[in-house]
């Protein structure tokens, strides 16, 4: 077996349910803002778009998926990131994949240079995808604290030069998860200057940034920064979107990596012996729902007015803030969070994720103690109740 199989964390629901193990929480009904996975429907035409197409199963799909869904998405990312048009080449600057996780975690393996020492910088809390990609490739994770003195961002002026000698990667997820903070574009610009002159790639996890609170202000994305600061090739950038939270439909697993044509050609080639093409009526429902921003628009005020009830709750009794994109909130506990965490599922029967299991400890402490990620995603009665659950704990300690 593959050695760094065994340098791999377990994951965050597998530590929840040894938290949780042997613990009856009577007959109260369960209520889950544990697991980040959209209850929202999802919209009908998407739906409809792949019955229509399951004739196409009858033939393989490329891995560089259909001309119609490429134009789609260039078409998408021109619009929503104010990118000139034809900046974006559908067969050069664009490939399909099934979700974003397997694309996140498959690029480390086809960008790392195992040949010389390797590391792969993160957001720390972060997504356990990029810890794993790095440890697989045969890197060492670098692990940047995202803490409320710096607006849960990563402080890049506090990373040593020999450190920037030593990256390959960097991996950036803005709106950020947990934390929902959104990465300015004056910072993206900092970070291309970085990656040019240290010579590594950015990787930008975007999978939130169609959910933020006002419509006039949606989150900059990598793409318009490096228009902005003049790299038009997009060189060492790519970013990563999904339909799973923006369409409401993590069960399509369809997203697409976009950005610079030369790493894109190579992850292609990576991909066809990987085997990650999208299913053709796949292709055909994402290829729609790219070209509708209606659902999207209603999608983000169904999350507006949850936040308004949860907050209007909590912010009483915690230490929370309305993030600025995303749908969790990453309040501060009154006690230890996986103590709070074990309270609340044995007392209320509701789960959320203590933060120091999305987080690592570092020198200057860890950045997920005595926080919890609470994922907004069910529907709105049962975020009320949950909050008031919350509410009803924190007042009885």
């Amino acid at each position: 077996m593959n050695p760094e199989l065994d340098r791999l964390h377990p994951y965050p629901f597998q530590k929840l349910a040894g938290l949780f193990a042997g613990t009856h929480p009577g007959d109260r009904s369960p209520i889950a803002f544990s697991i980040g996975e959209p209850k929202h429907p999802t919209p009908g035409f998407i739906r409809e778009s792949m019955l229509e197409h399951l004739h196409t199963l009858a033939t393989y799909p490329t891995t560089q998926g259909s001309a119609e869904l490429r134009t789609s998405i260039a078409s998408w990312l021109a619009w929503r990131f104010d990118l000139p048009a034809m900046s974006l080449d559908p067969a050069h600057h664009i490939l399909p994949v099934n979700g974003t996780r397997e694309a996140l975690f498959a690029f480390a393996q086809a960008v790392i240079d195992r040949s010389r020492p390797a590391q792969v910088f993160m957001p720390n809390p972060f997504y356990q995808i990029y810890e794993g990609a790095a440890l697989l490739a045969g890197a060492q994770p670098y692990f940047m604290p995202c803490v409320a003195e710096n607006g849960f961002l990563p402080d890049i002026d506090r990373v040593p030069e020999e450190d920037w000698q030593r990256c390959q990667l960097l991996y950036l997820c803005s709106p950020g998860n947990p934390t929902g903070a959104v990465m300015p574009e004056s910072d993206l610009i900092r970070l291309l200057e970085l990656a040019e002159r240290y010579d590594f790639v950015l990787a930008s996890d975007e999978c939130y940034s169609e959910i933020y609170p006002n419509e006039a202000e949606p989150p900059p994305g990598l793409l318009g920064a490096c228009i902005r600061a003049g790299n038009i090739e997009f060189k060492r950038c790519v970013v990563f979107h999904s339909l799973s939270k923006r369409s409401n439909a993590p069960g399509l697993r369809s997203g697409f990596v976009a950005g610079d044509a030369d790493i894109l050609r190579r992850f292609l080639q990576y991909r066809t012996y990987q085997g990650g093409a999208m299913p053709p009526p796949t292709q055909a429902a994402s290829a729609k729902a790219w070209q509708d921003e209606a659902h999207v628009r209603e999608n983000r005020a169904l999350y507006r007015e949850k936040f308004d009830r949860v907050l209007e709750i909590l912010s009483p009794v915690m230490d929370v803030i309305r993030p600025d994109g995303g749908f969790y909130l990453w309040p501060r506990t009154p006690i230890d969070d996986t103590e709070f965490a074990h309270l609340l599922y044995a007392r209320e029967n509701v789960a959320v994720l203590p933060g120091r299991y999305l987080s690592r400890p570092q020198l200057q402490g860890d950045p997920g103690e005595n926080r919890i990620r609470i994922a907004l995603v069910a529907p709105l009665d049962e975020c009320i109740e949950g909050a008031q659950r919350i509410r009803h704990l924190i007042e009885s300690l």
